[in-house]
């Protein structure tokens, strides 16, 4: 149990102690992949003892508690990761961009996708709570495209910018309605998020969420404490990783949109991981709680996140995408639409969505 964060703790010590002679050889290509392939791998590594303790706390909180801090644990990882990377040096005023839009990506079309054509060889159809995932849809459509869309349609600037008066208007609006989803999600509407128990009849929304099981304070503040062991050294570690990062895209010349899209893959490998189990066993609901979940969680925290750093530190922050992924964005949000608007899902809606992220990316490495 205590291995994951012990480990993580060493590497921290280590680079406290190290790291700055470290970073000063980072011209010799050896040092810096070794670097770079070493945090990658104890953050990733640490991550998933993120999960476990937030699906540990899950069995004690009782849906949706459960995936709401799971995708809550998450998201902290990615604003503190991409915080680290634009408080340094260098140009990353598209990283936030870059980042949001490589999580969408690869949660709407790869996991999505791959998750839904494991689910269909496996069991052919699958059902869920179609309640749920139309909720989430009705919040991550607007929120993606305040955050990457409209800026590039603004008269106040012409670069996909925010002036401060839309970046604080557009913060606010954005914790707003994503604040009143948690609580609807966490109140009355509990049962739109758990899998309906009589699969005859889904026009119904799921049963109310069974009780946790009783746990005693001390196990639950034993959990929480172990979650915040698992997430702090990963906090810790990201001002390296980000060094380590930027040096080598401007050494070797790779598109700055990689930069998100390593971030990206960084925080959500070990859910994804967690949604595809999920649909192997049959849960699909689970599944597009923890997709969707991180998809509106990303949007509704980062862009607030960001923008503050933004306007405190003087840092320009570039949020319209590019037409190119505009297009993309677009048809993925349609085409998520389409596949969750009926109460089962085949292999065929997994091998479209699989395509629509095989596009994405291409247009990585050829804009």
């Amino acid at each position: 149990m205590l291995i994951r964060p012990g480990i993580a703790w060493i590497t921290v010590l280590l680079f406290l102690v190290f790291g700055s002679d470290w970073m000063a050889e980072l011209n010799q290509h050896s040092i810096g992949l070794s670097l770079f392939a070493w945090l990658f791998f104890v953050i990733v590594w640490v991550a998933f003892g993120v999960v476990h303790e937030a699906e540990e706390l899950a069995s004690l909180l009782g849906e949706p508690f459960g995936t709401l801090v799971l995708t809550l644990s998450i998201v902290i990882i990615e604003v503190v990761l991409i915080s680290a990377v634009m408080l340094g040096a260098g140009d990353t005023s598209t990283l936030a961009r870059d980042t949001m839009f490589a999580v969408l990506m690869i949660v709407l079309n790869g996991v999505v996708g791959l998750g839904l054509l494991i689910g269909g060889m496996r069991h052919h159809e699958q059902s869920y709570n179609l309640h749920g995932a139309s909720a989430y849809l009705a919040v991550i459509i607007p929120l993606a495209t305040i955050a990457l869309v409209l800026p590039n349609f603004t008269a106040s600037t012409t670069d996909g910018s925010l002036t401060p008066l839309q970046a604080t208007s557009f913060s606010i609006l954005t914790i707003a309605l994503y604040g009143m989803f948690l609580w609807l999600q966490t109140g009355r509407h509990k049962g739109y998020f758990v899998a309906p128990k009589d699969t005859s009849d889904l026009n119904e929304p799921g049963d109310p969420p069974p009780p946790p099981r009783k746990a005693s304070k001390g196990e639950l503040a034993r959990h929480i404490v172990l979650l915040l062991i698992n997430i702090l050294p990963i906090i810790i570690l990201s001002k390296s990783l980000a060094k380590v990062l930027d040096y080598g895209i401007d050494a070797t010349g790779a598109p700055p949109a990689l930069g998100g899209v390593i971030i990206a893959m960084l925080v959500f490998t070990p859910e994804g991981i967690s949604a595809l189990q999920a649909i192997r066993r049959d849960q699909l609901t689970r599944a597009i709680n923890l997709c969707l979940g991180g998809a509106a969680s990303t949007v509704g925290l980062t862009v607030p996140a960001v923008l503050a750093i933004g306007l405190f530190t003087g840092k320009p922050v570039v949020l319209g995408l590019p037409p190119a992924s505009i297009v993309l964005l677009a048809s993925t949000l349609v085409l998520s639409g389409l596949t969750f608007s009926g109460w089962r899902t085949t292999m065929l809606e997994g091998a479209v969505h699989l395509s629509m992220f095989a596009v994405f990316l291409v247009l990585i490495f050829s804009p």
